[in-house]
């Protein structure tokens, strides 16, 4: 019974750390570290804790792999490395670069960085170097 107890301990640790949760200890640290703030915008407001390296591609919760991101710059990045409102890289090692920008994105079309009456963001897609459609330039 005791092996069985100490086995089940052991296993449910295993798995924690490999689990996408945050602890609080390493929220409080990164929470000091990042100033509080976005660290792509500089925002204050509406932060979420971030995996650098998405968990999706092998990231983990530790401290080093995790930082403050605002909602807007958090959902911008999804499973990628790059916030595409600010066309600002926040992210390392993303799915082996399947999920990361190409060359080829400066001459493609891409969703316009813009936001609607409604505070949506824009559907449309452009070509502008400026990343916004003709009802944002």
């Amino acid at each position: 019974m005791r092996i069985l107890l100490i086995f089940l301990f052991l296993s449910s640790f295993c798995c924690f750390a490999q689990s996408r949760y945050i602890s609080q200890t390493t929220k409080k640290v990164v929470f000091s570290r990042d100033r509080g703030m976005c660290q792509c915008c500089g925002g204050y407001q509406s932060l979420e804790y971030d995996h650098i390296m998405p968990f999706s591609c092998g990231g983990n919760s530790n401290v080093s792999n995790i930082q403050l991101l605002c909602l807007r710059c958090n959902r911008s990045k999804s499973n990628s490395c790059y916030c595409k409102i600010h066309n600002k890289k926040v992210g390392i090692n993303c799915c082996q670069g399947k999920t990361t920008r190409s060359k080829k994105s400066s001459t493609s079309a891409r969703q316009c960085s813009g936001t609607t009456k409604k505070g949506l963001r824009c559907k449309n897609r452009t070509k502008s170097s400026s990343g916004r459609c003709h009802h944002h330039q």
